[in-house]
């Protein structure tokens, strides 16, 4: 008898993360799937073959450490977390028992109809169907799920309020660290920090009302715009990208729309040349994707991410107005796909890392436009994913040009600067608040 023939279908692995999964001799690094999030802490998932398990197994592993094998063929797994919102939004909802229990009676019981738009093969890939799911973790703040290809396409649309969903890659992917030698440049940067006149006047010329003028459009507030969703598939996403594209060019910046999936809205990829000759290249990016209300069609994504989005919009109006040159290249990009786990920015960093980008930092802006009435203006910083020299920087400039902002650190994680993270180029995230989510209408479709 073959022995191969008694494998189970698939094993999975999910254990805390930790650089020595991926020392050059640990079979496990051929087998990894991604970090998430439980919580506070991250995890790494590996699918390995059994000789692997058994190999690693025998050598460390963590009390905390789940090896689960499937009883049916895998065909799109599925990472399930529970945001870090704040105590007083979890009132709002169900236990977690009853909430969760509802979500997977809904990816039961969900069937796809022309409203879900393409057929999901064009999208994740051919397979054939297999209705139901299969539970392969599941902790009180996480899930590891395997579902059919069609309802991974749209399971953002069916998980509870304060959960997100990211779709795993469908091969192995590698692990890469952030080198100290790429953490150089924000190092220098760092260490020669100070006020400059000149960028106080930039600082000081962005125009709040553009902004709100900027986010009416994108909500569809502003009516003529015919926007009611921004999901990722939404005829609303494209006309928002077509819209971008236009209004960063007419900053003077050169723009790309780049698809990553078939049905995807895409990625809005916008360049400032720099003035000398370099390959180094700084990227600031939002996501203009956004998600509603569990079974709703309207997503108007005011806070997330039109907020930010416009934020990055205004750095492009500000270049135009005060003619700002550089020294490095820039890039201003709106991401798609964040609320299906970060697709739009994963494609694009991995992209960036295959043409062995200089990319020397780069900086995401999730959610910028909340804080609790009588709370001060804030400025949130990752706890968790991100280079820390980069978030010291970030933090310093906000210090030198916006005294006004009480810095602080936030659990909400993880935006599009994780996928940046995961390619080993220097990243961090900006948020609208130094503690957990507080916005009452978060993935809420209400104005």
């Amino acid at each position: 008898m073959n022995a191969k023939a008694a494998w189970p279908l698939a094993i999975l692995l999910v254990t805390p993360f930790h650089p020595s999964l991926f020392s050059h001799d640990s079979c496990l690094s051929k087998a990894f799937y991604g970090n998430y999030q439980q919580g506070s802490t991250t995890l790494s998932v590996f699918r390995p073959d059994p000789a692997c398990v058994d190999t690693w197994a025998y050598q460390t592993i963590a009390p905390s450490a789940s090896i689960t094998e499937a009883t049916r063929e895998v065909q799109q797994l599925v990472w399930l977390e529970e945001q870090a919102v704040d105590v007083s939004l979890k009132t709002q909802t169900r236990s977690f028992r009853n909430e969760f229990d509802a979500f997977l009676d809904a990816v039961s019981t969900h069937e796809l109809s022309p409203s879900d738009g393409i057929p999901a093969q064009e999208v994740m890939g051919d397979s054939h169907y297999q209705a139901g799911y299969e539970v392969l973790y599941r902790t009180p703040q996480a899930a590891l799920l395997s579902v059919s290809h069609e309802k991974a396409r749209v399971i953002d649309t069916l998980v509870p309020r304060f959960w997100r969903s990211t779709l795993l890659p469908k091969e192995p992917i590698p692990f890469q660290s952030v080198a100290p030698s790429s953490l150089g440049h924000v190092e220098d940067v760092l260490a020669n920090l100070k006020f400059d006149p000149v960028i106080a006047s930039i600082v000081g010329n962005i125009s709040v009302s553009q902004m709100r003028n900027d986010i009416r459009f994108l909500t569809g507030e502003d009516e003529k715009s015919g926007i009611l969703s921004r999901h990722s598939f939404s005829k609303g996403a494209f006309t928002a990208a077509s819209w971008l594209k236009a209004r960063f060019e007419d900053t003077g910046a050169t723009c790309d729309l780049k698809r990553f999936l078939i049905g995807f809205a895409p990625n809005v990829v916008c360049r400032y040349p720099s003035i000398v000759n370099t390959t180094a290249t700084v990227l600031l990016s939002a996501h203009y994707d956004s998600r509603g209300s569990f079974g709703r069609t309207r997503a108007p994504g005011a806070d997330d991410d039109g907020s930010g989005t416009v934020a990055i919009l205004s750095i492009a109006r500000t270049i135009l107005r005060k003619g700002v040159k550089f020294r490095s290249n820039v890039e201003l990009v709106a991401f798609a796909g964040e609320e299906q786990g970060l697709l739009g920015s994963r494609a694009y960093a991995r992209e960036l890392r295959a043409a062995n980008a200089n990319l020397t930092v780069m900086v995401q802006a999730d959610m910028l436009a909340f804080r609790e009435p009588g709370e001060p203006r804030q400025l949130g910083l990752p706890d968790m994913i991100g280079s820390p020299v980069v978030t010291q920087l970030v933090a310093n400039v906000s210090a030198i040009y916006s005294p006004e902002l009480r810095v602080g650190f936030t659990p909400a994680c993880c935006s599009d600067h994780q996928s940046f993270h995961e390619q080993g180029f220097p990243a961090t995230q900006v948020f609208e608040r130094a503690g957990p989510i507080i916005d009452p209408m978060y993935h809420n479709s209400g104005k």
